[in-house]
């Protein structure tokens, strides 16, 4: 579209200069016929109009007007406008699901549309969709802040829900980041509390081997205790356990100011975007920290659009600022509990077993994020994993041996051989008619710690040597045999002694 100044040039050189519209399209560089259609509107307007200075006037004065109602789209068109509102029903569905969080954005969509091969720009999608949503925003004015490097790290939680082993579950993330470098770390936890809390501190500080000078918190639970005053909030006994040990200072944001903390407020729904929106569902825990860990990578790597450096360039220039980190926290509660008659303790709804000689007494558990200690008179008795599911048995055989010697007939139906699969199958396959001789296979597993993996690869053995059955006297045979490892021997002179120790070592094998 051509400009006012070359519509009044192009006037101006056919009527006052007397040019043809061949050589007003060669000095002005443009289209003959954008000359001609000019000419010809101007030749029309002046013919039917009785006050012709005004209508020239009029007319030179207007910018032109370009006509593209009749033009189609040329990047935007239907098929891209599709793939577009599949994008955006499956973030209905998701939202719909409750997974409102984990929803992609307008860059996640232009990404998605380059990577299928579709060259679209990013006000192009951004319009298409707002014009379907039709979206408002409310505008507030913010003030830019200026930070020194190690000066400041803000924290925060976020929630996801992922598909662990085809169950949805309700998971965190404790997301640190720094306001000057925009460094990002975040683990993932099952509870939002003071354990989680103080593990993911520590985990950090560890991690990048430093402490930032100044954490900064919003009003969680597990931060403030409780509020003094209009303004003033009194720490946890987390967090001033925490600033004793790592000596950093803290500030807490106003009540419903998240722009006080904006950096970490917009990593919680980058990082949950960038690593779970795409992926969400894994076998195991392990397995989402490990994605997590791989995607945050990624985040740090990339070029910031402000400073043309990525987070992970800046953070080295913070390193040498930070504080030096002391030894890791030790991060647990302990408590005392009473042992009830079905040989567990009772911790947040859930039952945990002990050894069954401490049916009635009192054991000291010392709590973490991930397992539970037992310990009764200053001796270790049982370590169980962590559930933080409602009403589970987290149960452990080798703790009712003893009771099963006088109970035998209480094994078949036991929780605590249902809890353990292979033993169960082993069970059910071989001993359901001798109990007695299954109880004392596993007193003499348990004696000599002998893991299920080698019971399993002695019943392999046995089976391919006497196929006929599996007793516990063959399979204790097998187990009580230390693994046989041969030396290296040197080259011996004597070809006798050579020949028979070879024998000897061909016979000693088919013991094993």
């Amino acid at each position: 579209m051509v400009s006012m100044y070359t519509k009044q040039e192009i006037i101006i050189k056919s009527h006052r200069e007397g040019k043809s519209q061949r050589q007003i399209s060669t000095e002005l560089q443009i289209s003959r016929k954008t000359v001609k259609r000019y000419l010809q509107d101007y030749d029309r307007l002046v013919s039917t109009t009785k006050d012709t200075s005004t209508a020239q006037i009029t007319y030179l004065s207007t910018e032109p007007v370009y006509k593209n109602i009749n033009r189609g789209k040329v990047r935007l068109t239907n098929e891209v406008q599709q793939d577009i509102d599949l994008l955006l029903e499956e973030n209905r569905k998701k939202k719909a699901q409750g997974l409102g969080k984990q929803l992609l954005k307008k860059h996640d969509i232009l990404e998605s549309l380059h990577e299928n091969g579709i060259q679209i720009g990013y006000t192009s999608v951004c319009n298409y969709i707002r014009s379907k949503e039709q979206k408002k925003t409310q505008s507030e004015a913010f003030i830019r802040q200026q930070y020194l490097p190690g000066e400041s790290c803000e924290f925060d939680w976020g929630e996801i829900k992922l598909n662990i082993s085809g169950k949805l579950c309700r998971l965190y993330l404790a997301v640190f980041t720094s306001a000057y470098s925009n460094y990002r770390y975040a683990q993932v936890y099952q509870r939002q509390d003071s354990l989680a809390f103080m593990e993911s501190h520590v985990s950090f500080f560890s991690f990048i081997d430093g402490v930032y000078h100044n954490m900064v918190y919003d009003n969680m639970r597990v931060a403030v205790a409780r509020f003094v005053g209009p303004h003033e909030k009194e720490p946890t006994r987390a967090l001033t356990d925490m600033k004793a040990h790592y000596r950093f200072s803290h500030r807490f944001c106003n009540a419903y100011r998240g722009n006080e903390k904006g950096h970490v407020e917009r990593s919680v729904e980058y990082v949950r975007r960038k690593a779970f929106a795409k992926r969400d569902s894994f076998t195991d825990l392990d397995q989402a920290a490990e994605h997590l860990q791989v995607c945050l990578l990624k985040i740090n790597g990339t070029l910031q659009q402000l400073t043309g450096k990525t987070a992970l360039e800046l953070f080295e220039t913070e390193k040498e600022v930070l504080w030096n980190a002391p030894a890791p926290l030790v991060c647990s509660e302990v408590m005392q509990l009473r042992v009830d008659k079905y040989v567990t303790v009772s911790f947040k709804g859930n039952r945990y077993s002990v050894p069954d000689h401490l049916v009635g007494k009192f054991v000291d558990a010392i709590i973490y994020c991930d397992k539970i200690e037992f310990y009764h008179e200053n001796f270790r008795v049982a370590v169980h994993p962590r559930n933080y599911g409602k009403q589970q048995w987290i149960i452990n055989i080798e703790h009712y041996l003893h009771t099963f010697k006088k109970k035998p007939g209480a094994l078949a139906g036991s929780v605590a051989l249902a809890s353990n699969s292979y033993l169960r199958d082993l069970y059910l396959k071989y001993y359901t008619n001798s109990s007695r001789d299954f109880i004392d296979l596993l007193h003499f597993c348990k004696e000599r710690s002998i893991t299920d993996e080698r019971i399993e690869e002695s019943v392999t053995r046995l089976l391919s040597s006497c196929p006929e059955g599996i007793s516990t006297e063959k399979l204790t045979a097998i187990l009580g045999n230390k693994p046989f490892t041969q030396a290296w021997v040197q080259p011996l002179s004597d070809e006798t002694t050579f020949k028979s120790k070879e024998q000897l070592r061909e016979t000693a094998s088919l013991f094993w």
